[in-house]
């Protein structure tokens, strides 16, 4: 509910909510990066609350903005109030992602562990896939969405408190602060967000008004995209088999290339399911890289490290929403996306020190 439904139902749903608010393509760029800052903002705030132990507070947090957010976007009346509904659903998920890590971490034991971090991060294609869904069956009631988003979020954070065996205290903390020694992968994470936030906010925009594909084709789209992030389950195991270096590679290029092929033929209804799934499958994927990245790196501090690196990720994204929107209001979509692309190239680039990749882990 916080990393796909509330945290991108947004951009699936921009048709429907540009032509309803009056949204130009920059403004609707600067909604999705205001919802991509408060994201980093309550990412941040997690952080702390999890090193004093909290990690059930963090639930509860997460999942009480989550609600909030998606009961203004629900009620919004004009274009302020619907940002502001926007903003605060999206900072939902930077609360969840290191509670859930911490909850997985103490819950789940050997070598299973990475693989269910991966599992859980693959929520993000459950969420876009029942957003698809929706939007599919009903192109242009959109709030019914957001109030079942809502009640869905407090239900389930129930489920997940229930579930988890919490840890009791802290554990021992890692000498110096929140990014010592993860640095690279930082500067990775925020690349990687910046390249990826074209498809995120604009991506069913682009094949609805450059392709001119029909509203439920795209909708249909956007489901088999969630569908295909689910695969973003199979990080871990592809992390143990191929090593960091690899795994990163593969995942930021599969991105790559499913952005631009969007760019390069928005309106192949075969071209944007393929590159659709890629995009989805491989981001998720590529998140899931990220957490055994940070992990690997600083392995008594798993929840805090997912919460800096997911933060820099999507301070990358507010940032590339607001430059592809501009971009595409001045050399058009296609353009834009091109470039967002190459910053995923570019992103790949940046790599796992071979001593940890080597190691496999």
């Amino acid at each position: 509910m916080t990393y796909g439904v509330v945290r991108y139902g947004y951009g699936l749903q921009l048709p429907q909510l540009a032509a309803e608010f009056s949204l130009s393509t920059p403004a609707a760029g600067a909604v999705a990066a205001g919802g991509f800052a408060a994201y980093c903002a309550s990412a941040l705030a997690a952080q702390r609350l999890l090193a004093r132990g909290s990690a059930r507070t963090v639930l509860w947090l997460a999942a009480a903005v989550a609600a909030a957010g998606a009961l203004v976007v629900a009620t919004a009346s004009s274009a302020p109030v619907l940002a502001l509904g926007v903003l605060v659903a999206g900072s939902a998920a930077g609360a969840a992602s290191p509670a859930m890590v911490v909850a997985v971490a103490s819950t789940v034991r050997g070598p299973l562990v990475a693989r269910a971090q991966a599992v859980v991060n693959a929520g993000t294609g459950v969420g876009v896939a029942v957003t698809g869904a929706a939007v599919l069956a009903a192109p242009q009631v959109w709030r019914p969405v957001w109030f079942g988003a809502a009640a869905a979020a407090l239900l389930t954070a129930a489920a997940v408190d229930r579930l988890a065996r919490w840890p009791a205290a802290p554990g021992p903390r890692p000498a110096g602060g929140a990014t010592t020694g993860i640095r690279r992968p930082l500067l990775a994470a925020a690349v990687a967000g910046a390249g990826s936030a074209a498809v995120w906010t604009f991506g069913r925009d682009l094949v609805t008004t450059t392709g001119g594909l029909p509203e439920r084709t795209t909708a249909a789209l956007w489901f088999l995209l969630g569908a295909a992030a689910v695969l973003g389950a199979l990080s871990g195991d592809a992390v143990r088999l191929l090593g960091l270096r690899r795994a990163w590679v593969l995942t930021v290029a599969l991105t790559a290339a499913g952005t631009a092929a969007l760019a390069l033929a928005p309106g192949a209804v075969l071209v944007a399911a393929v590159a659709g799934a890629a995009f989805g499958g491989a981001y998720t994927a590529m998140s899931g890289v990220l957490i055994a990245w940070g992990s690997a790196l600083r392995p008594h501090a798993a929840g805090e490290a997912t919460a800096v690196l997911f933060v820099a990720l999507t301070a990358g994204q507010a940032l590339g929403a607001v430059a592809t929107g501009a971009l595409a209001g001045g050399v058009g979509a296609p353009a834009a996306f091109g470039v967002s692309a190459a910053v995923l190239l570019a992103a790949a680039g940046v790599l796992p020190a071979r001593a940890r990749a080597s190691a496999g882990v």
